[in-house]
């Protein structure tokens, strides 16, 4: 099977998860830290917002399922991308909007994409467009958060709407 992987930001990575982790199409789901000077960042480091990693989210997925043009219209509707490094509340580099690619073809389409998504904004998008470095996986009670803790404040009250948006909006591309 030919899979495909993009690494995308677009704030907490547990509201990017929780909403790819329902894509029918994509296959695997992890949420990280990218493009940053620190190798192997911890938590803590990357809350203080000086290792210039972004919370990301590394999503594979079947092309023959879902195009990466339709992923990353997903990523546009469920986070805001024309706030330069925040997402509602959550204010600092690390929750910057970014694509990071992993091959030099999906370049094209990510340009595509943010034109039409310029065009349709008033305001002006501020997503960062760069290859994926120095990645490296968030630590374990990161992965699948929305899943084990539905009932937790910041998931009932700020992921479980984007979940909610992501459902209603695209209900064709939920996974069965």
């Amino acid at each position: 099977m030919d899979l495909e992987t993009i690494t995308l930001g677009g704030g907490c990575f547990w509201c990017l998860e929780a909403v790819y982790e329902q894509v029918d199409g994509v296959t695997a789901v992890e949420s990280g830290y990218s493009n940053g000077q620190v190798i192997a960042p911890t938590y803590e480091q990357i809350c203080g917002g000086d290792t210039g990693h972004a919370e990301v989210v590394r999503v594979q997925f079947d092309p023959h399922r879902i195009t990466l043009r339709e992923v990353l219209e997903i990523f546009f509707v469920i986070h805001d991308p024309t706030t330069l490094n925040r997402q509602g509340n959550d204010v600092g580099p690390q929750y910057r909007s970014g694509i990071y690619w992993h091959e030099p073809s999906q370049q094209a389409v990510i340009d595509e994409v943010l034109v039409e998504v310029n065009r349709a904004n008033k305001d002006r998008v501020v997503t960062e467009v760069a290859p994926e470095r120095n990645y490296s996986r968030a630590e374990d009670y990161h992965q699948h958060y929305f899943a084990r803790n539905p009932g937790q404040g910041y998931c009932a009250f700020v992921v479980a709407p984007k979940v909610d948006k992501f459902r209603r909006t695209f209900a064709a591309r939920v996974r069965r």
